[in-house]
Order: structure tokens, then sequence, then C-alpha cells
């Protein structure tokens, strides 16, 4: 999965108005997005199937996020 670097960059660009961001930084910032995106689907499907649901479902998605942020 290829998520936008541009995007990341602006991200990492808010969190300080006067620093600047290099590519490579930009790239790890995707790649852990990326990691921390399929833990949370692998989570929500979890609880679809526990639910007997073939669908995942917003609830399903938010309840995974707040248990990786625990």
């Amino acid at each position: 999965m290829a998520l936008p670097l541009a995007t990341f960059e602006k991200i990492l660009k808010e969190a300080g108005k006067d620093i600047r961001v290099s590519k490579h930084a930009a790239e790890e910032m995707t790649k852990v997005i990326e990691e921390i995106s399929r833990q949370i689907a692998a989570d929500a499907l979890e609880l679809a199937r526990h639910a007997n649901r073939k669908t995942i479902l917003e609830q399903d998605v938010e309840l995974a996020y707040k248990k990786r942020r625990m």
C-alpha cells in the first residue's frame, strides 16, 4: 500500500511550523503509520468476526484504535 508522502510531510511540518522535514523522515513516518494501520485493521476484523459479521464497521475501527492507545 502506498500512502502519499506529501501528506506525511505536511503532518510532520504541522508539529513545528519552523522546521524542515527530510524525505527519509516522511518515508519512515509512512512506514510507521502503515504498520499501525495494519494492526488496527486486524483488531477491527477480529471484532467484526466476534460479532458474527462479515463487515467491519466504524465502531470496530474505533474500538480497535482505542485498544491500541491503551
